[in-house]
C-alpha cells in the first residue's frame, strides 16, 4: 500500500474517532428532564451544558472527513463505464453508496441534537404542560453512524486505490520482455534477370 493512502486512512480515521468521540461527549452532557427546573408556573428553566457545542464540534469533524476521503479519491460515477468489470469497483461503489447513506443520518442527527438543545435560561412551555429535553440516543446514534461513515469511506478509497494501481501497472507487466519472433525478409516474387555474360566468364576454357 502507498504511503499516501496510509496517510489519508490515518487522517480521516482520526477524524472519524474525533467526531464519535466528540458526539458521545455531547450524549453525555446533554440536558436531562431531571435537570429540568419549573419553579415558575408556565417557565422551565434550562441549565448551561457543552452539548451544543460538542453536538456542532463532532459534525464538523465529521463533514471535514467525508469531503477529505471524497476529495482524494475522486468521482467514482465518472468511471463507472471504465471500471465496472472489476470487483474492487464493486466493492467500492457499495462503500460509497452506504458511506453517504450513513453520514447524511448522522450528520443530521448531530445538528438537530444540537439545535434542539441550545436551550438556556427560562422558555416556555410546550402546549403549556411540559418542557422539552433530547432524546437519549440522538448523539450517540450520530456517533455510531458517523464512525460508520467514516470506516466505508475509507474502504471506497482503499478499494478505488488498489483497482487503479493494479490499471496502472498490470498492462505493463510484459513490457520489457522482448518477445522471440522471427523476423523473416518477404521473397520477392518477381524474376531475376542476369546477363548472360556472367555465366560466359565462369566457364573454364
Amino acid at each position: 500500500m502507498e504511503k499516501k493512502v496510509v496517510w489519508v486512512c490515518m487522517a480521516v480515521g482520526f477524524l472519524g474517532i474525533l467526531s464519535a468521540a466528540l458526539g458521545f461527549a455531547a450524549e453525555a452532557t446533554r440536558v436531562k428532564a431531571s435537570e429540568v427546573k419549573t419553579s415558575i408556573p408556565g417557565e422551565c428553566i434550562y441549565p448551561k451544558t457543552p452539548a451544543l457545542a460538542l453536538g456542532l464540534s463532532s459534525a464538523v469533524a465529521l463533514m471535514i472527513a467525508q469531503a477529505m476521503v471524497n476529495t482524494i479519491a475522486g468521482c467514482l460515477c465518472c468511471k463507472k463505464q471504465r471500471y465496472s468489470s472489476e470487483t474492487n469497483w464493486s466493492i467500492a461503489l457499495i462503500a460509497f453508496i452506504v458511506s453517504w447513506v450513513t453520514f447524511i443520518i448522522a450528520f443530521l442527527l448531530l445538528l438537530t441534537g444540537a439545535a434542539l438543545n441550545d436551550q438556556r435560561g427560562q422558555e416556555s412551555m410546550y402546549f403549556g404542560s411540559y418542557c422539552y429535553v433530547v432524546k437519549p440516543g440522538v448523539f450517540a446514534g450520530g456517533a455510531v453512524l458517523s464512525l460508520a461513515s467514516v470506516s466505508l469511506g475509507i474502504v471506497y478509497y482503499v478499494a478505488l486505490s488498489n483497482f487503479k494501481s493494479t490499471q496502472t501497472w498490470g498492462p505493463q507487466s510484459n513490457q520489457g520482455i522482448a518477445m522471440g519472433r522471427p523476423e523473416i525478409p518477404p521473397q520477392s516474387t518477381q524474376p531475376v534477370f542476369v546477363h548472360e555474360d556472367t555465366y560466359n566468364r565462369r566457364q573454364v576454357p
